[in-house]
């Protein structure tokens, strides 16, 4: 088994915003980053659908984000990850069994707004990796990298229905240590490890791994999270 850390979700250095959090409940509304690269004909997907998400969460979206496309990714809906370039080709070196840990970085709305909170908020075991320009049109609409025109490099994840998905309430799994966000050293004991120093998580150019990724699966199962196959459930 084999399992990588992925950073997803909007945040200052795309889209200029955090998706909200309740740190007492653990929910959370995910929202996605932007989407720069040239899509299908009818393939876009638009920031207004998170305009009822937020305000569950009595938030206003962002004006400057209403209207514009989204990077829809992952896409929790259709239980798919697309990636590319060296995120990309790390992921690419997974396979059936192995998983992504999805975290984001969520601003508190019932607490002070910084630090922020850094959470898992999904996690895929992966059925099978495909490359993005051999999905049959049929599926483009089911993940971003094929809902725009595909880059040779460019994968989509396929993941297990029933044990991958969006978690109904985040898992706190971050702190401000050194001046920059990592995981806590407790988990990153009872994980067994990452393979980042100090558990570094502020940006995530190369994606973590985890260094003994069973003792992390139990770990995750022992916090009996409910999975869903839904973006933003009600």
């Amino acid at each position: 088994m084999k399992g990588l850390l992925v950073r997803v979700g909007i945040d200052s250095t795309d889209g200029e915003w955090n998706g909200p959090v309740r740190t007492k409940t653990g929910e959370f509304g995910y929202v996605t980053i932007t989407e720069e690269a040239p899509l299908r004909p009818g393939m876009a997907t638009l920031y207004d659908q998170f305009v009822p998400v937020v305000q569950r969460f009595e938030q206003s979206l962002p004006f400057m984000l209403r209207g514009k496309p989204t990077h829809l990714d992952p896409d929790f809906d259709h239980l798919t990850y697309g990636d590319r370039g060296q995120r990309g080709a790390r992921v690419s070196t997974l396979g059936p069994g192995d998983f992504l840990a999805f975290f984001a970085a969520l601003c508190p709305i019932d607490a002070p707004p910084r630090p922020l909170c850094y959470a898992l908020i999904g996690l895929y075991v992966i059925d099978e990796i495909v490359a993005a320009h051999k999905v049959l049109k049929q599926h483009w609409a089911k993940n971003a990298h094929t809902r725009r025109v595909p880059v040779p490099d460019d994968i989509v994840v396929r993941a297990k229905a029933g044990v991958s998905g969006r978690l109904r309430q985040c898992i706190p799994i971050g702190e401000l240590r050194g001046g920059h966000y990592r995981v806590r050293q407790e988990l990153l004991d009872a994980w067994g490890g990452l393979d980042i120093k100090d558990g570094y998580i502020q940006r995530s150019v190369r994606l973590p791994g985890f260094s003994d990724p069973a003792q992390f699966y139990r770990w995750f199962l022992a916090q009996k999270p409910e999975v869903v196959a839904a973006n933003n459930p009600v």
